[in-house]
């Protein structure tokens, strides 16, 4: 704790977004399917003027195999400016990584040396199970009264209600559930929050049992992923109305509200179409006193010869662009959709959020292209995958891995890990950083926080 707010704190997104460039940045990678080693986090070096430069700098070994990190995020940010904050002296200190598959939390100190964070302590499985009635751990959000960790499923099996639960910011206890009253919400996946409107958002992937072993064909076939936007009462913790976003949409993935707290817009992405194996982006906004979603951006899958297929298409003859995760640049003007099928990452100007245009594309990877980057070794196995701006954004980073059973279903050749960076025109447009690719081995890279806060870390309650 210190006497005064961190200076990695902003009041607002447009404030934030005249913060200094990251120097480095943090990657949560696994290691799955060839070796017994745990997951990791690296420090990579993304400071141009640096002698390693698009290097991993250092490796933290978790000290358990099979935890499979995947989403993590800090302790505290800017919401602890917020005009309620009970806490507003907090440091960004703290890294919280939990596991999806283990649902252990590891709380990583980046204090005193950044790029050499260590393990300052660690929650066991059976404290979170007891505590909070959850398992299967995956989105971690720094909030302006604790920090909020969400479940994909109960605590005593795979069939019970997913949800979210809370830490203490202070000596990270496992607080208890968050919800007081979640009415007939049961799957879970992403969260984020309108803090100024009270609103908190959720959205829906499945239970265990339909992706610890990869995506269960029948169950997409038959409409059993999720395909739901909730909406709760973040003050009286209830839900408070659900949008039905159709039985062909499934999988109802990343959530990015506006940064902006007068903003009442924001977005999500759905994997997959049942009509045509289209993907998706959804804006929901307020109409009237209710939420409403419409679909706003279609990519449509792209037809390709069955052989070139993994077996999990080659029925269908068609790649189709999988869209796992968004991102929203602090200005709210470009969304950033990562297609890991096609190998395609968009550049979409929203500032009309109900009329998105297309403003660049770049390719890297995909099923069938396999393209490669000018400093790979060769063609590359999947594709744009967790995307995270910089605060001015400016620069945008991506990494290539999923999840560990649903890459090998995907991409069975067994991919290797590797991250991307693209640079931007402040009036759209985006290119490949020649200079710039990262290959971690066989470990497989998954979600990147950027040194001081990205686009997808803090929450804001004052005005651009």
């Amino acid at each position: 704790m210190t006497w005064k707010p961190d200076p990695s704190f902003y009041p607002s997104p447009k404030m934030a977004m005249q913060a200094p460039p990251e120097h480095h940045g943090y990657v949560v990678a696994l290691n799955y399917g060839r070796n017994d080693k745990p997951d990791v986090l690296c420090t990579v070096d993304l400071n141009p003027d640096s002698s390693t430069y698009s290097q991993i700098i250092n490796t933290l070994e978790m000290p358990y195999a099979g935890d499979e990190l995947h989403h993590f995020g800090w302790n505290a940010c800017s919401s602890a400016l917020c005009p309620y904050a009970p806490h507003p002296h907090l440091e960004r200190r703290y890294l919280i990584a939990p596991g999806l598959r283990s649902s252990r939390i590891y709380i990583i100190d980046t204090k005193p040396d950044p790029i050499r964070p260590q393990i300052s302590k660690i929650i066991e499985p059976e404290e979170v199970f007891a505590r909070s009635g959850y398992s299967r751990l995956h989105t971690v959000h720094c909030g302006p009264d604790a920090i909020y960790v969400n479940a994909l499923t109960s605590a005593n099996g795979n069939e019970g209600p997913g949800g979210i639960f809370m830490l203490d910011h202070f000596n990270f206890n496992v607080l208890g559930p968050w919800e007081i009253d979640r009415g007939s919400q049961d799957l879970a996946y992403d969260f984020w929050w309108h803090i100024s409107q009270d609103t908190m958002i959720t959205s829906e992937w499945g239970k265990p049992s339909q992706f610890e072993n990869g995506l269960v064909p029948e169950d997409i076939i038959n409409s059993k992923y999720g395909r739901n936007l909730h909406f709760w009462d973040l003050r009286k913790r209830k839900k408070i109305q659900t949008i039905d976003l159709g039985k062909e949409h499934q999988l109802v993935f990343e959530l990015r509200p506006a940064h902006d707290p007068t903003k009442t817009h924001g977005f999500v992405g759905v994997v997959l179409s049942l009509k045509d194996l289209s993907s998706s982006i959804w804006v929901w906004y307020k109409d009237g006193d209710k939420w409403a979603a419409k679909k706003v951006i279609e990519i449509p899958a792209e037809a390709a010869d069955p052989e070139d297929l993994p077996p999990a298409l080659k029925d269908f003859k068609a790649v189709p662009p999988l869209v796992t995760d968004i991102d929203l640049s602090l200005d709210d003007k470009f969304l950033y959709v990562s297609c890991w099928g096609t190998g395609e990452m968009h550049q979409y100007d929203v500032t009309d959020h109900f009329n998105p245009k297309l403003t660049g594309k770049v390719q890297v990877g995909g099923i069938v292209r396999r393209t490669e980057h000018p400093k790979s070794n060769g063609p590359l196995l999947g594709g744009p995958q967790m995307v995270e701006i910089s605060r001015d954004g400016r620069r945008v980073y991506f990494t290539n891995s999923l999840y560990s059973t649903i890459d090998d279903q995907f991409y069975p050749d067994k991919l290797g890990g590797w991250m991307v960076k693209l640079n931007t025109d402040p009036n759209g447009g985006i290119s490949l950083d020649k200079d710039f690719f990262i290959d971690f081995g066989e470990t497989r890279s998954h979600q990147i926080r950027l040194e001081g806060g990205d686009a997808s870390t803090d929450s804001f309650c004052y005005p651009s």
